[in-house]
């Protein structure tokens, strides 16, 4: 009775304390006796085990199939003996017999505990998955716990996610203990439960950081169509509005520039360009390449190439720092961008001019050009808000 009443007590503390299925526990406790019970007689017979609530053991039962010529006796009884226990039983009838199941009992208890507490962890990785899985592309805050071949391990309370040392900001400097926020780019399950993947660098961040700090973002009212990030220097985002009372630059840049300023401080100083986007790729490459004004457009759209003219004085602000300016408008317009000074395009134009044999249609560069004069592409882009 004593053993009866502390296993009952053991399995109401385990499902109150840890929160586990009762049928769970009792499973585990099933298979505990099952697998003592078949240690000991080497797999041999035919068992099955059951809790019963009544007396709250775990009953061990052996189980023999009825047949007229018995070959295995651990699992089978001829005909004449097993009448002896029912007189009606049948030729492929199996027969119970209860087992003393008490010399299991403590082994079955210890058992228990160890596949019970390897089955709260599996639930317990279980239920961090699947909550983090459904959170992925969000940002979430986290504390430094340590350093790990250059990753960083951050705790986010009920899991531990991973910063990869590729994911870091450069010239970022983070100490044990410090409050961090990431973007959850994966999640993975491995044989050491959930591996939550973090990113600063990607550029959903910094879309995800705008869609926290502009309420016409979270809402849908501005969208932010394409993003382009050289991690803690410069970024672009290109943005468009649903509605044409809403600024959406102006509405991403916020009052006195509030909203922006809050992202560039969570990224560390990294520069913002925030333009207009434009399914039109010449008046949208002349914005990407803000702030640089933009002369002319040469557009090759089935190679998705431009050429891009501009003045002498504004040449070096359209390049860029280590061609970053361009590179960051290239990638974000998918086009391959050649800039061109208008003194270098008019001696190109006359080498080519001078060159020509009547064979070719002179000045045309392209096999399909769009010429885009500055009145046509830069006054339209002159009144939309550009922001660095």
């Amino acid at each position: 009775m004593e053993t009866s009443i502390s296993l009952k007590h053991a399995i109401e503390q385990i499902v109150k304390e840890k929160g586990i299925d009762r049928q769970v526990v009792l499973e585990a406790m099933e298979q505990a006796v099952l697998t003592a019970a078949n240690k000991k007689y080497r797999n041999t017979r035919d068992l099955e085990a059951h809790y019963n609530p009544e007396t709250g053991e775990v009953e061990l039962f052996e189980f023999v199939t009825v047949v007229e010529e018995v070959v295995d006796s651990y699992k089978e009884i001829d005909i004449e003996e097993a009448r002896e226990v029912d007189p009606d039983v049948e030729i492929g009838d199996s027969l119970g017999e209860k087992l003393d199941a008490s010399g299991f009992t403590r082994i079955a208890a210890q058992t228990a505990k160890q596949v019970i507490i390897q089955k709260v962890r599996e639930a317990e990785r279980e239920t961090i998955f699947n909550e983090y899985s459904d959170r992925q592309w969000e940002i979430i805050t986290g504390m430094v716990r340590r350093f790990e071949k250059g990753d960083l391990l951050v705790d986010l309370g009920r899991a531990e996610a991973v910063l990869p040392s590729k994911e870091q900001m450069p010239r970022e400097v983070y100490r044990p203990g410090d409050r961090i926020r990431a973007l959850i780019t994966d999640i993975r399950m491995t044989t050491k439960g959930p591996q939550i993947i973090l990113s600063r660098t990607h550029p959903s961040m910094l879309a995800k950081l705008f869609e926290a700090e502009v309420p016409e973002v979270a809402e849908g009212i501005v969208e932010i169509n394409a993003v382009v990030r050289d991690p803690g220097s410069r970024a672009k985002l290109a943005v468009s509005s649903n509605d044409s009372d809403v600024d959406p630059v102006g509405a991403c840049v916020g009052m006195r520039g509030a909203r922006v300023q809050n992202v560039v401080s969570e990224l560390r100083g990294e520069k913002i360009d925030i333009i207009p986007w434009s399914e039109d790729i010449a008046r949208f490459a002349c914005n990407a390449l803000s702030p640089a004004q933009v002369s002319k457009v040469f557009v090759d759209e089935d190679s998705r190439a431009l050429e891009v003219i501009v003045a002498e004085d504004q040449l070096s602000l359209a390049i860029g720092k280590r061609g970053q300016n361009v590179s960051l408008a290239a990638r974000l317009t998918g086009c391959r961008i050649d800039i061109k000074s208008e003194a270098k395009a008019a001696e190109a134009e006359l080498q080519e001019f001078s060159s020509y044999d009547g064979t070719e249609t002179p000045g045309q560069e392209f096999n399909e050009t769009d010429v885009q004069e500055v009145e046509q592409v830069t006054e339209a882009a002159a009144s939309e808000e550009k922001t660095e």
